[in-house]
C-alpha cells in the first residue's frame, strides 16, 4: 500500500471539521483524554490573540481532508532579551500514520514559526516511564503507546530535558500536582543551557490562562525555589529523567 501524502495547514476558523477531527485523534492516542483540552475549546482558542500569547492548531491532512495527526501550541513573547518561547500544548498521530513522518513534519513547522516569531525554542513535557505508576502504564498500553518510546521519539525530534523538578500545578491525586511529567524544551538555536527565567517565564504566561495571574505566579516562583535560583538549567537527553529525581 502507498503510504498517504499529506500536507500542513494551521486551522483559523472555529467552525472547521478538522477541530473536531484531530479532537478525535488525540482522544484515541492519549491514556488519560480526559486531562487534555477539550476540542470543544479549540475553537476559542485559535481566535483568542493578545500581544501575551497566540494559541494555533497546526493538522496534517491528506488530499480527501482525512486529518493524520496535529499539534495544539502556544506562541508566549515575553519583554527584553529573553523573548519568549512556544509550548506544544499537545501533539498526536493516527496509529494508521505512525511510522510515515507526520509528527516530525509536524515539531518541524512548529519550531519554524517559532523561530520566525523570534522567539528562543519550543517547550513541552512529558510523561517519564520511570514514575508512571502500574494503571496508568496499562491504560498507556490500551493506546499502543510505549512511554519510553515517546521519549525516545521527542529525543529524536530535538527536545532536551530541562533538569530542574517540574509538575504541573494540577491534575495530580485530589488535584494536586502533575509529579510524573518533566519539561522538555527545543532551542531555536544550538544551546546546551537554557536561562530559568526564559523557564519560568514562559510557565507563568502559560499557566495564566487556566490557574489566573496570581496562582500561576507563585507556581512559577516555586519552580525557581525549587530550581534553587541557578541563572541558566542545564538540557539533557530527552529520554533522562531529571537528576532531582535520581538523589538518593
Amino acid at each position: 500500500m502507498t503510504p498517504p501524502t499529506f500536507t500542513l495547514r494551521h486551522v483559523t476558523d472555529p467552525r472547521d471539521p478538522a477541530i473536531p477531527a484531530f479532537g478525535r485523534v488525540q482522544e484515541a492516542s492519549y491514556y488519560a483524554p480526559d486531562m487534555l483540552i477539550p476540542p470543544e475549546v479549540f475553537g476559542h482558542l485559535i481566535t483568542r490573540r493578545s500581544p501575551e500569547r497566540e494559541d494555533r492548531l497546526l493538522v496534517a491532512q491528506t488530499p480527501d481532508g482525512e486529518v493524520l495527526g496535529g499539534t495544539l501550541y502556544a506562541l508566549l513573547p515575553l519583554p527584553g532579551s529573553l523573548r519568549g518561547a512556544g509550548f506544544n500544548s499537545f501533539m498526536a498521530v493516527t496509529c494508521a500514520a505512525r511510522g510515515l513522518g507526520v509528527g516530525r513534519a509536524l515539531h518541524d513547522e512548529t519550531l519554524r514559526v517559532v523561530r520566525d516569531a523570534g522567539l528562543a525554542g519550543m517547550f513541552a513535557d512529558s510523561v517519564h516511564p520511570t514514575r508512571q505508576n502500574a494503571e496508568d502504564r496499562a491504560a498507556e498500553a490500551a493506546t499502543g503507546v510505549d512511554p519510553a518510546q515517546r521519549r525516545a521519539a521527542l529525543h529524536a525530534l530535538g527536545l532536551r530535558t530541562v533538569d530542574l523538578p517540574y509538575w504541573q500545578p494540577v491534575g495530580g491525586p485530589d488535584g494536586g500536582p502533575l509529579t510524573d511529567l518533566d519539561l522538555l524544551f527545543q532551542p531555536a538555536r544550538p544551546a546546551q543551557t537554557v536561562p530559568l527565567a526564559l523557564v519560568t517565564g514562559v510557565l507563568r504566561a502559560y499557566w495564566t490562562g487556566w490557574l489566573g495571574a496570581e496562582r500561576a505566579r507563585a507556581e512559577a516562583r516555586a519552580l525557581a525555589d525549587r530550581a534553587g535560583h541557578a541563572e541558566r538549567i542545564g538540557l539533557l537527553a530527552g529520554t533522562e529523567p531529571p537528576t532531582y529525581w535520581a538523589a538518593p
